[in-house]
């Protein structure tokens, strides 16, 4: 009989048992690449008529959205999807990296034992709850501030930039928190403040991180509809200033996939495929990031 702590032999069914992990573990694995290549399969095959029906070049750069006379032109849409994307990032992306400084460096405790649920908060609200704020409060004030119905980009950015905060901001603090502590002692050795810690040390040192953070929060933003679908004015035409509605790829997708047949059905599909693509791209970058930072790191 063994005491606790020695060693014991592995037995037949001990084998057996984590083979069967290792089988279950694995087949998760897969089932989790077969759903992400069937839905792109998917997508891809009940797009593939734009090059035939539409061309192309004319879907992807026309500027003319009409399902009644034919006409399926996206550069309005993807232009609309990278203004209200980049435009909550430049405001909500410094408001979570600051957040996730004063969670890390510098809130005591119990402080800190308050704020960073109430950030996680934010991730849980749903986002047609999000649409209705922006909607009802946020809205009025733009047409009020900045003229318009209150309805386009800079409603759409302010409503983005909250929504975001979460995502930014916890992965951000996960970056921050990597940081050994001997950085930081180090720096107070040499007779630096705590804000010249933070600013020349910590930051510099979590950088990829922040990098990887705010990519994602991107993707976030991109793939964002409900909200968005509320507050952007959802008019098909090219940017025209902060306060002049315009629609985004997402948008658009939902509200005429009730009703799209035909080439307009497809020209949907087509849309979400730029959408798959664009969402690739930034699952990409992340790891080419994280695969720079282990390489130079």
């Amino acid at each position: 009989m063994s005491t606790p702590g020695s060693l014991q032999l592995v037995t037949s069914r001990s084998r057996i048992k984590e083979a069967l992990l290792a089988t279950l573990f694995f087949a998760c694995a897969i089932v989790a690449v077969l759903g992400v290549a069937l839905i792109f399969a998917f997508v891809a095959y009940m797009a593939f008529p734009v090059i035939t029906e539409i061309g192309f070049l004319d879907f992807i750069f026309g500027t003319r959205w009409s399902a009644s006379s034919g006409e399926f032109g996206i550069l309005p849409f993807i232009v609309g999807s990278f203004v209200v994307t980049l435009g909550a990032l430049v405001i909500g992306a410094p408001l979570a990296v600051m957040t996730a400084v004063f969670l890390s460096e510098l809130a005591p405790p119990k402080l800190r034992a308050w704020v960073r649920p109430a950030v996680e908060l934010l991730a849980g609200i749903p986002s047609v709850v999000y649409g209705f704020f922006g909607v009802v409060v946020v809205a009025p004030i733009v047409a009020r501030l900045w003229g318009g119905v209150g309805f386009g980009p800079l409603t759409a950015w302010i409503i983005l930039a909250v929504m975001i905060v979460p995502t930014i901001a916890t992965l951000t603090e996960d970056a921050l928190g990597s940081i050994p502590m001997g950085s930081r002692e180090a720096s107070f050795a040499m007779g630096a403040t705590q804000w010249q810690t933070i600013y020349k040390v910590v930051l510099p040192a979590a950088k990829l991180g922040i990098i990887d953070a705010i990519i994602l929060g991107m993707g976030r933003a991109i793939g964002e509809t409900m909200a968005v679908l509320m507050v952007v004015g959802n008019a098909p035409q090219l940017f025209a200033g902060i306060t002049a509605p315009i629609a985004t790829l997402t948008s658009q997708i939902v509200l005429d996939m009730g009703y799209a047949t035909g080439t307009h059905r497809t020209a949907l599909f087509g849309m979400g495929a730029i959408l798959f693509i664009i969402s690739m791209a930034l699952v990409l970058t992340v790891r080419l990031v994280a695969r720079f930072g282990r390489a130079h790191g």
